[in-house]
């Protein structure tokens, strides 16, 4: 009987009278599939175990989340991989051999990872053997980036609609392998291996068309959506939670030594093709628009009293704090800066969570009548 592959979130009651607590395992089917049903329990209920990475959700548990994820003794991404990777196997016999050696046949997540990217980046002279020895160490003995491959794979699982499955990102996605590929070069560096963690960022550039200097600072739950001519440059700080589309550039000016790159707010959604240049500051939770050139502040989002006029009775935008006053509702609004063009400007600030976790790109039709409304009554 085939498993589905899904997770089934259980409560436990602890014995010591404490309240119940969220254990994950994998579900055998009643059938030979579960037609998808699973798939939208396991959506709802994540939030228990990743509260920050459930579409459009507050961050304000993100602290918390990712030292459950590390001292929890279930790994629910681990589990969900190797399920996936089994029923995939049964799917695809041609890919059993691959799935084995890749995923099934290995321990825990970081010797699988190990294993996927010594393949993908090994070349006559380095060796996979060599590189899955280096690998292994740098994962082994860091927590910081046990954490981050994990919250990494909730992030392309939850904000990318072409990630299906946690196993599709470890095997399939060049995007988060360049990330976590970076990470062990950037571990190297901080160790003092320069040389080698060079010769891995010139590799990684070669096989993913990802260059990320290794000295940069790049924070965790981090989406590089397709990740295919993205640039980091070395002094460039990237926050959590933050999305990079393909063609990204966090690029220097000039050439002066010392601290020359862009700093990335966290939870900032960076458009395709923008290019961000010099050391300057792109805030917390700001969006800038594909193919923008950036070179001033962007500011973070921000909260301000609003004015909008209520027609027939209804407000024409929702806050979750206003009153209405002569015809008018005032609101404490959170907005979110969004900087477009080139050169780019600030054209507006729309009322949304940050925008690397909703996706949404786009200033639709509704928020610019919202501004036109705003700004008519000023």
């Amino acid at each position: 009987m085939a498993s589905c592959g899904c997770l089934v979130l259980e409560k436990v009651e602890d014995h010591s009278g404490e309240a119940a607590r969220g254990r994950v395992k994998v579900a055998p089917s009643a059938a030979s599939g579960c037609g998808g049903s699973c798939a939208g329990v396991w959506r709802r209920r994540s939030e228990a175990i990743f509260p920050i990475y459930v579409m459009g959700s507050s961050r304000a548990s993100t602290v918390a989340a990712a030292r459950g994820i590390v001292d929890s003794a279930d790994d629910p991404i681990w589990e969900a991989v190797k399920s996936e990777a089994k029923s995939e196997a049964e799917k695809e016999p041609i890919l059993s051999s691959f799935l084995y050696a890749s995923v099934l046949s290995h321990d825990c997540l970081e010797r699988a990872l190990s294993f996927v990217l010594a393949n993908r980046l090994e070349d006559p002279t380095l060796l996979a053997t060599q590189l899955i020895d280096i690998f292994n160490d740098v994962m082994m003995n860091n927590k910081d980036i046990c954490r981050s491959i994990r919250l990494d794979a909730q992030a392309f699982k939850d904000r990318d609609p072409a990630c299906a499955q946690y196993s599709w990102a470890l095997l399939y996605l060049k995007g988060y392998q360049s990330l976590q590929s970076y990470r062990i070069a950037n571990v190297l560096w901080n160790q003092g291996r320069k040389v080698l963690a060079l010769a891995l960022q010139s590799r990684i550039s070669e096989v993913f068309a990802v260059d990320i200097h290794p000295a940069a600072k790049i924070g965790e739950g981090i989406l590089l959506d397709h990740g295919t001519g993205l640039v980091i440059g070395e002094t460039a700080v990237v926050g959590n939670w933050v999305s990079l589309m393909q063609g990204v550039t966090l690029g220097g000016t000039g050439k002066e030594h010392g601290d020359r790159h862009p700093k990335i707010g966290q939870g900032a959604l960076i458009g395709a093709g923008a290019t961000i240049l010099g050391n300057i500051n792109v805030g917390e939770g700001a969006m800038i628009a594909a193919g923008s050139l950036v070179l001033k502040d962007v500011p973070p989002h921000r909260g301000f009293w609003s004015r909008v006029r209520v027609l027939h009775g209804v407000c024409e935008v929702h806050s979750s704090f206003s009153w209405t006053f002569f015809g008018f509702s005032h609101q404490l609004v959170r907005s979110v800066c969004m900087a477009v063009g080139n050169p780019a400007k600030i054209v507006g600030y729309m009322e949304k969570e940050d925008p690397s976790l909703t996706m949404k790109h786009d200033a639709r039709r509704d928020y610019f009548e919202h501004v036109a409304i705003r700004y008519s009554d000023d």
